[in-house]
């Protein structure tokens, strides 16, 4: 046998284990070497990343006779370095070894109790047709004189776990017929997040990257609990610390992350901005701060006019729940830029008004508001503020813990402001770290799979102010007169023309605005709660499902699913039965009173088609496919593809179908071999390129806005060369600095950087921060990481937030739905007052009229959820893995021992949880990792509930309980704060 690293490795833990266990054992041991030697002799070794959670691990996929024979860890990959979690492990039962696996096309048809096998030609036929009469019947050609090109009666919603390819596919023939309602499962998690980074610092993602976590000096977990959520982010915490570095971490239980930790702060659910808050006014007042980073880097100079008032909690500019943003604008001078002060010592420049808006957040007020001991508190403070001095560096990471809230951004926005204060922007080791939860969660939201955003983050044109291609762009426009501002948002011309020249080709040309006129136009927010009050009003006829399960999402679960019947159809794309194609089937349901036709489609998974998806670090990796999918089982490339195909013949016999033109004439060529769609065709238009000399276009700044360029997503310029998919480059070689950057393995938008605002990471002389962590330098040419926008220009020349007018990071930002600062505010549902200000709750809550807070008098206990490691999302997929639904087969919850006593609950028993909404049933921990808080004096019990353990369904799921009230800027549901009641099930 030849003798490779991997064989290696294997020999010689054989080897090791049978000198441990004795001789008797010696023959067992060598059979399954043997055994092991044997399945893999003879297959092919084939790389792919992993379908679970969003840290993009690589994966080397064994197939012998077209059957997936292993699965194991990629050994090379820099991330997982042949590592692989619990979920990962199991990602093998993916395959055709599955018996769960649905490969062929069934069909629901009205009033029926089952499904029957249909063929792929009639469901595509039905589909086409029932889209097609969803939007003949709904649409909108003029809304006024401004032609809008809109249906309201299809919904399309996405999963996190499709290719960028089909993101971008199903996004365009979505805008393409029309359709507004486009949503995916991040805007019930990370949309908060993502709104709170680009108002703060122009990108909306995960500044730095997953290796980049080893060389923090420093790593504040909050809202997060990386060691279950993304097991493998743990050997990066471990290099830190191994390197001296310190971990905290900030939840509401002690953790596996808590293990890590030198020092674990218990947080009351909600809370965050008021612990935070605390920091920042500890920073302040003790001069933690790198005051050169904040002077040259942020708005800290810049002077805020004289209408800005802050008092009892509310900003000026307030009319009932919604604020005026020009309330909160700079003082400019004669050229519009806004004045400033270098000395920081107006009392109306940004430094001074957040030295006294968080004056108010002393140790004492935290404590009594979170429930985290003051000296616990401040040991945290000092220990993280610590990384403002210049060489030192500290990373925060978070994920939904801290979204899921009614300031789900402000909580967002008060770790922006710390990190700013630090210096920790732009820096190797520092950042503000989204931790997604999908394996392309970030990908979905690039390539515009949401009704506010198309592809590469550009704003949906709204009818009201976007009757041309002129308005639209002078609008979405943001100009400025500063010439250290790189502004890259000032170019939206190039972007959105060249997005229209990808919709519709060879017609948008200038002389018809680039057929500007054909996309579709909104009248309103389309937030994702607002689905299911849509279905019930009737307005929405019909919905397209892609790798998505929106009941599971949605809070309210049953009451959602007994809306779903008023739909007419639902097409449903997954390679396993989910809640919302079977709602019908869920108990007390009458199939025979139901009418809803659902469609359901079977599609290939992650190791059967070929394409790229985007970590939550915006590395885009390419993934191989393996084997061909079960059965009848298609790619959600190739259903999209052959769907769309079927409505362009149907438009095209249609003479009088509404508004055909915009379909009939799109761009939509992506045909390969035998005729399937090519996903390296749908990479080379995302890319973009030129139409003259048929090249791909090298970067974005090379886009044109007279229609000679095409491009797709101007955000992924960069990641399809001349020589082919830069997303599957396996170089392991590292910069000189060994910081963990990679450059030449896959590809990091935008432009291959890979730690954003990198022009940050220097003075204005060009020198590093930290010598020793060298992420860029300046000597009249940036050396180091790819520094994005006009790389010409040195650090005394521009300024680094390139995507911003300001060209500095906000810390004051007058774009935000709820104040230009974050202020602390109770949860909807709380057991106690506000004891920072008068107002009880977020003044510009998103909030259901009919959904209103419980009496924490009837409902006196805290509930929160959280995920564990052997689960994903609301296991979709990993249910459907016997390797790990066995691991928690139950649905679960955790409580304290004092109200274990108090409610006579012994650990395993069965209880009862219940809200003002719904109820739940789940098997009872009672651990020491759960403590009641003291707040303000009171002790408060809580309720942490595993949001995804055992096998839920539609009427015994933690959704049940939570209520419908978001936040304020995205609308993401308020998950992680809730009240509720407890009893023991007889």
């Amino acid at each position: 046998m030849k003798v490779t690293r991997k064989n290696f490795l294997k020999l010689s833990g054989f080897t090791t284990m049978a000198a441990f266990l004795g001789n008797a054992s010696l023959s067992f041991l060598y059979s399954c070497r043997r055994a092991a030697v044997n399945k893999l002799k003879g297959a092919e070794e084939i790389s792919s990343i992993c379908p679970m959670c969003s840290m993009g691990c690589g994966m080397t996929v064994s197939v012998k006779d077209d059957k997936i024979v292993n699965i194991e860890g990629d050994p090379v990959h820099p991330i997982n370095r042949g590592k692989l979690c619990s979920k990962g492990s199991a990602a093998f039962q993916l395959s055709s070894h599955n018996s769960k696996r649905l490969g062929r096309v069934m069909y629901r048809a009205p009033y029926a109790s089952d499904w029957r096998e249909i063929s792929w030609e009639e469901a595509i036929k039905k589909i086409a047709e029932k889209i097609k009469d969803a939007r003949e019947k709904t649409f909108i050609e003029y809304e006024g004189k401004t032609t809008v090109n809109r249906t309201s009666g299809i919904v399309v919603a996405a999963g996190s776990s499709l290719n960028n390819e089909e993101y971008y596919l199903l996004s365009k023939m979505a805008r393409i017929l029309g359709i507004t309602g486009i949503y995916n499962e991040s805007e019930y998690s990370h949309s908060a997040a993502g709104l709170a980074l680009r108002n703060t610092f122009g990108y909306s993602a995960m500044t730095n990257h997953w290796i980049d976590i080893k060389n923090a000096d420093v790593i504040l977990a909050i809202g997060s609990n990386p060691a279950e959520t993304h097991p493998v982010s743990v050997r990066f915490i471990l290099k830190a610390k191994g390197k001296g570095g310190k971990v905290i971490h900030v939840d509401p239980r002690y953790t596996r992350s808590s293990s890590l930790a030198d020092i674990y702060a218990p947080l009351r659910p909600g809370t965050d901005i008021a612990f935070i808050g605390g920091i920042i006014n500890y920073a302040l007042q003790n001069n933690r701060i790198n005051r050169e980073y904040v002077l040259e880097y942020t708005n800290a100079s810049f002077i805020i006019n004289q209408e800005y008032k802050f008092q009892n909690g509310i900003f000026n500019g307030l009319k009932g729940e919604k604020y005026n943003y020009n309330a909160w604008d700079y003082e400019k001078d004669r050229k519009g830029i806004p004045r400033a002060d270098k000395t920081l010592k107006n009392s109306r420049s940004v430094f001074q008004i957040i030295k006294n808006h968080f004056s108010r957040y002393t140790p004492d007020i935290v404590s009594r508001i979170t429930g985290c001991p003051e000296d616990t508190f401040l040991k945290i403070a000092n220990m993280f503020t610590s990384t403002g001095k210049s060489g030192k560096a500290g990373a925060i990471l978070f994920s939904s813990g801290a979204t899921q809230h009614t300031v789900g951004a402000q909580n967002i926005r008060a770790y922006a402001i710390l990190q700013m204060l630090l210096g920790n922007i732009g820096i190797p080791g520092g950042g503000l770290n989204a931790l997604r939860q999908g394996p392309n969660e970030q990908g979905c939201d690039d390539h515009g799979m949401r009704s506010d955003y198309l592809p590469g983050y550009l704003p949906v044109p709204l009818a009201e102010e976007h009757s041309t291609l002129d308005s639209y762009i002078k609008s979405v426009s943001p100009l400025t007169n500063n010439p250290m501002s790189i502004n890259i948002l000032s170019r939206r011309n190039y972007q959105i023309i060249n997005l229209l020249k990808a919709y519709y080709g060879a017609a948008a040309l200038k002389e018809s605005d680039y057929c500007f006129h054909w996309l579709p136009k909104i009248s309103k927010s389309n937030y994702q709660k607002n689905i299911f009050s849509e279905i019930q009003k009737g307005i929405i006829k019909g919905a397209v499902f892609a790798g998505a399960n929106p009941l599971m999402n949605a809070p309210n679960t049953g009451l959602k699913a007994k809306t779903m019947e008023n739909l007419e159809w639902i097409a449903v794309t997954g390679i396993f039965e989910t809640e919302s194609a079977a709602f019908w089937k869920r108990p007390n349901a009458k199939p025979e009173k139901i009418k809803t036709e659902v469609f359901f489609i079977p599609s290939a998974s992650a190791f059967e088609k070929d394409g790229t998806l985007t970590s939550s670090g915006r590395w885009v990796q390419w993934r191989n496919k393996a084997v061909n999918p079960p059965e009848q089982a298609k790619s959600d490339l190739w259903i999209i593809d052959t769907i769309f195909n079927e409505l362009k013949r149907l438009y095209t016999e249609d003479k009088n179908a509404s508004f055909p033109d915009c379909i009939t004439h799109s761009n939509w060529d992506y045909k390969g071999e035998k005729n399937d769609p090519d996903p390296l065709e749908v990479c080379r238009e995302i890319n973009g390129y030129d139409l003259k000399t048929h090249k791909q276009v090298p970067e974005f700044g090379r886009l044109k806005d007279d229609g000679s360029t095409v491009a797709g997503n101007w955000l992924y310029c960069g990641s399809y060369s001349e020589t082919g998919s830069m997303t599957a480059r396996r170089s392991t070689r590292d910069l000189s600095s060994k910081l963990g950057l990679y450059p030449g393995w896959a590809w990091s938008w935008p432009g291959n950087s890979r730690i954003l605002y990198n022009r940050a990471g220097v003075n204005r002389l060009g020198k590093p921060w930290a010598q020793e962590k060298q992420l860029t330098e300046w000597d009249d040419v940036w050396e180091g990481d790819a520094v994005n926008g006009e790389g010409m220009a040195g650090p005394a020349e521009k300024n680094p937030f390139i995507m911003l007018e300001e060209g500095v990071g906000k810390i004051f930002a007058g774009n935000m739905a709820d104040g230009p600062l974050p202020e602390h505010y109770e949860p909807m549902e709380s057991p106690t007052g506000n004891l920072l200000n008068a107002a009880a709750f977020n003044p510009a809550i998103i909030a259901a009229k009919q959904n209103q807070g419980g009496n924490s008098r009837v409902y006196p206990y805290i509930a929160t959820v959280f995920r564990i490691a052997e689960q994903w999302q609301q296991g979709v997929m990993t249910k459907n893995l016997s390797w790990l639904d066995e691991l928690s087969p139950f649905y679960l919850c955790e409580i304290s021992q004092s109200l274990a006593e108090a409610k006579g609950i012994r650990n395993g028993d069965k209880v009862s949880i219940h809200s003002l909404r719904g109820k739940l049933s789940a098997y009872c921990m009672v651990t020491k990792r759960i403590q009641p808080f003291i707040i303000n004096g009171r002790k408060i019990e809580l309720i942490g509930i595993v949001s995804n353990s055992g096998n839920a369904t539609i009427l015994n799921c933690f959704n049940n309980l939570a209520h419908d009230i978001g936040d304020a800027n995205s609308g993401v549901p308020e998950y992680k704060a809730f009240l509720v009641n407890m009893d023991r099930e007889a």
